[in-house]
């Protein structure tokens, strides 16, 4: 059966389906998923209905919100029908999900109500680090403050003042700041390794220099300069110790690329990799990222009318909408017509100075490893 919606059908239809999923069928016909699903259709067509002259709609949004708690549903209501006292269950599903859409989406909505008291209460409990990581996954200028008070803070965890390093790092007033403690000398010293790899990876050129003067890299782990193409070629690799290479957290391969189910599916999946490029192919491609980047895999600048920007790949695009994943695999949807400005870059989302973190044989290993990644292996 097909219904043809009117706006005042759809009125005492969305109310009715709320209600009915929240105070249950009296015919037992409908599952509890079903009478959700019908809810979140109906919310889905309500626009401009002011739920002070809708008592009734008003406390069956109250019980689905109760139901829905600490789901991405729940932030999917708040933000369709721009709630704002509902920030305390919009913090539950950020610091339960601070990596994925729904937690980035949860925490934009509180840093938009400008709710600062909650988030620094939240600092200080429990789920503290998980907090300050979605701060900084938001891409919030509005974020910045916060991360910056923890990060100048001798008195808290030094853990807890890395991430927000990492945090503050991925917001481009965030690395500024970052870079002007280090400038002016007041960069606390265990702070120091962490804030170099991190501003020597990020994309805004200005930062990026400077933080090469201010605070260089460390050299390759071994401290000796790489041997040519061509010796590195000759050297024999160990395809186990490559794999442990891979997956562990300093080269932190897995954290963009996906093999076999394991890893994260940012960048291209290398399961087959040893079929499409040989050692030669591997090599540079660890060594100059931008030299060859994958076709669907280009980066792009997305700056909004806000003020705020977002970096990473576009995932898919209609006429209204544009979906990007950023380079921790968060997905996040734009309007068209919120964007003020959009560019592709020339550089590669894979970072540079990734043979600095291993020696000349653990690269040798490493590649050895991607060239046994063979269909049928």
């Amino acid at each position: 059966m097909k219904f043809i919606w009117s706006k005042n059908l759809l009125c005492g239809f969305s109310w009715f389906a709320l209600c009915l999923s929240v105070c249950g069928n009296p015919t037992n016909a409908l599952t509890e998923e079903q009478r959700l699903n019908i809810s979140f259709e109906a919310l889905s067509r309500l626009e401009g209905i002011n739920l002070e002259k809708n008592p009734q709609l008003k406390t069956a949004i109250e019980n689905l919100l109760t139901k829905t708690r600490g789901t991405a549903q729940f932030v999917q209501i708040v933000k369709q029908l721009k709630l704002k006292n509902q920030d305390a269950g919009l913090l539950e599903v950020a610091t339960r999900n601070p990596a994925n859409e729904s937690g980035v989406a949860a925490i934009r909505l509180i840093l938009a109500n400008g709710n600062v008291d909650l988030l620094t209460n939240a600092l200080q409990g429990s789920d503290a680090i998980k907090a300050v990581e979605v701060l900084g996954n938001s891409g919030k200028k509005e974020a910045v403050p916060l991360l910056m008070e923890i990060v100048t803070d001798a008195k808290r965890d030094l853990p807890l003042r890395k991430q927000a390093v990492r945090s503050a790092a991925q917001i481009q007033e965030g690395a500024e700041q970052l870079l002007n403690l280090a400038n002016e000398g007041t960069l606390a010293n265990d702070l120091k390794l962490i804030t170099s790899a991190e501003l020597n990876n990020v994309r805004w050129e200005p930062i990026k220099t400077e933080a090469a003067k201010v605070l260089p890299l460390e050299q390759g782990k071994d401290a000796k300069p790489l041997p040519s193409m061509a010796e590195l070629l000759k050297k024999k690799g160990n395809a186990m110790k490559g794999e442990k290479i891979f997956f562990n957290t300093e080269t932190a391969c897995g954290s963009c690329h996906q093999i076999k189910g394991r890893g994260m599916e940012i960048g291209p999946g290398l399961s087959e990799i040893g079929d499409k490029l040989g050692k030669e192919a591997l090599l540079e491609s660890i060594l100059e990222p931008s030299a060859g980047i994958s076709f669907g895999y280009e980066a792009h600048q997305v700056e909004l009318k806000s003020g705020d920007e977002t970096y990473g790949l576009i995932v898919s695009e209609t006429d209204d909408e544009l979906v990007m994943k950023d380079l921790k695999g968060i997905v996040a949807r734009y309007k068209k017509s919120d964007v003020a400005k959009r560019q592709q870059m020339k550089t590669s989302i894979m970072p540079t100075g990734l043979a600095q973190t291993m020696s000349a044989q653990e690269l040798v290993d490493l590649v050895e490893f991607l060239s046994t990644l063979r269909k049928g292996n």
